[in-house]
C-alpha cells in the first residue's frame, strides 16, 4: 500500500479549502486504499495552524478539521531519522524526517522549499504536489 506524509498545507487543501487537486487523496485516505502518516509534531503544527485568524474557523470547525485528519493518519513515535538534506525552511525539516522515519513513499506539499529538494538529492521518497501525488495514488490502485 502507497505510504504518504503530508505536509500542513495539503491537509489544510484537504480538509478545508477542498483544494480539487487534493481531493483525491483525501477520498483514497478515507477508503483505506493509501496510509498517511503523522507525528507529534506534525499534528502540533496542524492544531497551531488551524487557530490562524485567516482562515476564519469557529472552534467546531477547527476540532472537526483536526479529528477527521488525526482518526485517519498513523501515528509514528517520535525518533531519530537518517541523514537528510537541510530544508531551507526550519519549520518543513520535520516533514522529511518524518517521511524518512515511516518509509513514506511520498512526502505531498505545496511548499517551494520542500519542493526544491525534488530530484537535487537521494531520498527514499518521491516530493510531489498533490496533483501529482494522485497521479502516483491512480498508478498504485
Amino acid at each position: 500500500m502507497l505510504r504518504l506524509v503530508l505536509d500542513t498545507n495539503v491537509v489544510l487543501d484537504l480538509y478545508h479549502w477542498a483544494n480539487t487537486d487534493a481531493v483525491p487523496i483525501m477520498v483514497a485516505l478515507e477508503a483505506g486504499q493509501i496510509e498517511c502518516f503523522a507525528d507529534e509534531r506534525t499534528l502540533d503544527e496542524l492544531q497551531r495552524v488551524l487557530t490562524y485568524p485567516q482562515l476564519k474557523m469557529t472552534p467546531e470547525m477547527m476540532v472537526d478539521r483536526y479529528n477527521r485528519y488525526h482518526n485517519l493518519v498513523q501515528l509514528v513515535p517520535a525518533g531519530e531519522a537518517p541523514p537528510l538534506p537541510r530544508c531551507k525552511d526550519r519549520d518543513d525539516q520535520k516533514f522529511l524526517e518524518l517521511a524518512a522515519r515511516c518509509g513514506a513513499n511520498v512526502l505531498v506539499s505545496n511548499d517551494k522549499a520542500l519542493l526544491r529538494l525534488k530530484g537535487r538529492t537521494t531520498l527514499s521518497f518521491q516530493i510531489l504536489k498533490p496533483a501529482a501525488a494522485t497521479a502516483v495514488i491512480e498508478e498504485h490502485l
